[in-house]
């Protein structure tokens, strides 16, 4: 007669300070083969029940003849192992006890029939059957969520082992703020074989077509109507109303537009919203329910456009759903926004969506982005408007009214995500930080600070690692775009390699220099080259000796790009006095007449030249083009009036359209022949060409500039093409400010006496355009080599703000030391090298 085995009499219990003390004390006990049954958390520590593998199977071969005397018990279904359950650290047992755990479970729950015998004693207090089957059940469900847990994680290990790349892509993912469900989706459409930068490109793309974004602005205020922006408390509405209205008056004037806020509750709500229409023009009203609404929106009937600044209240707030019904109830349609925090976990968005989507039969319209330059883990916004189909109209970044409110865009929107951070997400712990620690080892303000360090360098190498190795295909593709778009990059990365090269001196590089412009002026310049002069200061590494540097930057006079630096020209600060051939842009002139560039130059000065300078140039045949005073006092030769130039008598051209200070405007300018007036001891100078700039507003109504002119260019060119190349000379004086940020990432300036200095500084120079004409740069590939460039600062970049020159320097002097590192002289034979590093990674 078989005597049936109870499996929790022949279980051992363990119990230790951390799982794998536990799993120890289980292999000394019980030997490698051992199986664990179940482990938890109690309040003594960790504990793990397990048992010998003999002992199982003596469980099954005893419970399998016996059938329960009474009705069964409801059967559990237990899961059934395709792999066997051993714990971690232990070995894995052989295949045979695989499929006996899964009649161990089912065996469990079935009642026993007490037998008398004298190996077995009766009990003196039975427990109910009640209770007996709900421990059972409870050890069951903590068996099978274990089973489940590891069962997922052999799954998972799986996976990984068989395609890393989709495990790296998949945390990737994780990491930026994405949901489980949506990074999976998105994954499962990846093709096999992909490397990291592939796969992170075929995300990019995926999430930018997916994701629904309200393009036209223009077409969402033209059509004008009613507005209410709704979300909960502290999200930025009546902030996010005061900018949409600021856009709004500056299309199409404050008579069109009206605001009305609901806060009655929020202490100086109103008071709030009513200074912002004070400084736009725009009236205010403030209403209580429903019926005022549809009082107030029947008298702004003939308002082009209606903004409502709602009340703010939680998600789970009863009000919203009347708060929706009021807003729904009146007589004129009122389209929804949903204003969305970028600081708020996805769950909380998700709540937040579901809470205020519907009501009334009338869906949300879109949503509006804010505090996104204090987010984190933006992806959870991207994942909650694709999960919601939720289009989104604006982006807002700050506290500033209206510039940090802009129209969303696809791209710029999911790149912000991927941007490298400057610290480690303290809420995400790493592997490491997983591992069991001594309790109460605090560490040190040393390690803190060593630890802080650590993880700064940690973050760059892995950028400049990425862009080697896993984003290689990027780095080969950005850099072929950089030297085939006619920027210069190729002859920048020939001379950057000259400033570590001492065999090659000042000479050959000015030498080399000027072979570039003419190559530059002969493919870029139509009929004149224009010579822009500018300064900038210096100093030595040490800081102590102070420099002066008059720069000439040649442009295009096609479009206005830099083309070359050919001439640099270094003195101390304090040796200009008042010698006036000492001042900015007189010795470029003289040195840049004696070139020969192929075609007539023409030299853009920032100030009026003295009266001896401007008749010996006129003697030389030099031409200039110099922006003066308005209040230049002149002698009109068609009336032969005296006159300021900026009131010449001379009627003003047509406006054609123009760009000003990042803004649409419009430009007309007005010419006129004049003679300067000079004083009697002073040489008497030929005709001149007066011209006057002015920049108008979009409507050509209010004068937003005006720019006057001097200029001895022969009568070919047009007053028109003058005042575009004065402007243009204005756009470009920026550029001299980058010298610095390039001459000391070549070297700095050394100390005085260094024969290489002037050398560094011609290289600077030149490099200075090539990095000014890829920040201005437009298309797909300036974006995607500009966001290269970033990752290789190690620099996060903000969202909305673009590049700065300096960054994208530091950004192009990295690049050509990964070039020099693969060994290539040019970027066409890059890809063998690329495909190796990326095999190797």
């Amino acid at each position: 007669m078989s005597i049936p085995t109870d499996v929790r009499t022949t279980a051992r219990r363990f119990v230790a300070a951390t799982s794998r003390e536990a799993l120890r004390l289980v292999r000394e006990a019980l030997g490698a083969e051992a199986i664990v049954l179940s482990n938890r958390a109690s309040a003594e520590g960790v504990e793990i029940v397990a048992m010998l593998e003999s002992d199982v199977t003596q469980a099954l071969q005893s419970a399998a003849p016996m059938e329960p005397a009474t009705a069964p018990a409801p059967q559990v279904a237990a899961p059934v192992a395709p792999a066997p359950l051993v714990a971690p650290a232990m070995a894995v047992a052989p295949a045979a006890p695989v499929a006996s755990v899964a009649p161990v479970a089912a065996a469990i729950p079935r009642p026993v029939p007490v037998v008398s015998a004298p190996a077995i004693q009766p009990r003196p207090e039975p427990q109910p059957a009640t209770a007996q089957t709900d421990v059972v059940l409870n050890e069951l469900h903590s068996m099978r969520g274990m089973i489940e847990e590891q069962l997922a994680s052999v799954v998972w290990n799986d996976k990984q082992r068989q395609d890393p790349v989709r495990g790296r892509l998949l945390r990737t993912l994780l990491g930026a703020g994405f949901s489980a469900r949506l990074s999976k989706a998105l994954l499962e459409k990846l093709p096999t074989g992909q490397s990291y930068a592939q796969g992170m490109a075929f995300a990019r793309s995926e999430l930018i077509r997916a994701l629904p974004v309200h393009e036209d602005e223009d077409a969402l205020l033209s059509q004008g109507g009613v507005y209410a922006l709704m979300g909960p408390t502290g999200v930025g509405k009546t902030t996010t109303t005061a900018k949409l209205a600021a856009r709004c008056v500056m299309r199409f004037g404050a008579d069109k537009l009206a605001l009305v806020t609901t806060d009655s509750y929020r202490i100086g709500a109103y008071e709030q919203l009513r200074i912002y229409g004070q400084i736009l023009d725009v009236p205010v009203y403030g209403v209580k329910d429903a019926a005022d609404l549809h009082l107030v929106l029947q008298d702004l009937r003939d308002k082009h456009m209606v903004l409502i600044d709602t009340v703010g209240m939680s998600q789970r707030d009863r009000a919203v759903s009347d708060q929706i019904a009021m807003l729904c109830s009146t007589h004129r349609p009122v389209k929804r926004l949903l204003l969305l925090n970028a600081t708020s976990h996805g769950d909380t968005l998700n709540e937040v969506v579901h809470a205020y989507r519907h009501g009334g039969g009338n869906e949300l319209a879109g949503c509006i982005f804010t505090k996104t330059d204090e987010s984190t883990h933006p992806g959870a916004l991207i994942d909650t408007v694709i999960r919601h189909r939720l289009p989104v109209h604006y982006i807002s970044s700050g506290q500033k009214v209206p510039e940090n409110l802009m129209p969303a865009d696809r791209a710029q929107l999911v790149d912000s995500v991927f941007q490298p951070r400057r610290h480690n997400a303290l809420f995400v712990p790493s592997e490491v930080e997983m591992h069991d620690e001594p309790a109460g080892a605090a560490p040190s303000a040393q390690v803190v600070q060593a630890q802080v360090e650590t993880d700064r360098l940690r973050t760059q190498y892995q950028n400049l690692i990425r862009a080697m190795a896993h984003d290689a295909q990027e780095l080969a593709t950005a850099a072929g775009a950089l030297a085939g778009a006619q920027i210069g990059f190729e002859a920048a990365r020939r001379f950057w390699r000259h400033a570590g090269d001492e065999s090659i001196g000042q000479k050959t590089v000015q030498d080399d220099l000027l072979v570039h412009a003419r190559s530059e002026i002969a493919v870029g310049c139509d009929g004149h080259v224009l010579a822009l002069s500018g300064q900038v200061g210096l100093r030595s590494n040490g800081g102590d000796d102070v420099y002066e540097c008059q720069s000439s930057l040649l442009l295009s006079d096609r479009h206005g790009q830099p083309l070359s630096a050919p001439n640099q020209w270094l003195s101390t600060a304090g040796t200009r006095g008042g010698d006036a051939r000492r001042k900015p842009g007189v010795r470029q002139v003289q040195w840049l007449g004696r070139q020969s560039l192929g075609k007539p130059v023409v030299h853009l000065l920032p100030r009026m030249p003295a009266v001896e300078l401007m008749a010996e140039w006129q003697s030389q045949s030099q031409q200039w083009l110099a922006r003066v005073p308005g209040s230049t006092s002149v002698i009109e030769l068609r009336t032969g009036e005296s006159s300021a130039l900026a009131r010449i008598d001379a009627e003003f051209s047509e406006p054609v359209p123009a760009v000003f200070k990042g803004k649409p405007a419009m430009q007309c300018e007005a010419h006129a022949m004049v003679q300067l007036r000079v004083a009697a001891d002073k040489p008497a100078l030929p005709p001149m060409r007066g011209v006057v700039r002015r920049v108008l507003d979009e409507r050509g109504q209010k004068i937003l500039a005006q720019t006057c002119m001097l200029s001895n260019a022969d009568m070919r060119v047009s007053a028109r093409q003058l005042a575009q190349w004065q402007a243009w000379a204005a756009d470009a004086e920026p550029c001299f400010r980058l010298i610095r940020q390039g001459l000391q990432l070549a070297g700095g300036m050394g100390e005085l006496g260094d024969p290489d200095m002037l050398k560094r500084l011609l290289i600077a120079g030149q490099v200075t355009t090539t990095a000014w004409r890829l920040l201005h740069a437009r298309g797909e590939w300036a974006d995607r080599a500009r966001m290269l460039l970033n990752q290789l600062t190690g620099r996060p970049a903000k969202s909305g703000r673009p590049l700065t020159g300096n960054a994208l320097y530091v950004g192009v002097s990295k690049l050509f030391v990964l070039l020099e590192a693969l060994g290539t002289e040019s970027t066409a034979p890059m890809q063998p090298q690329l495909r190796a590093i990326e095999k190797q990674a």
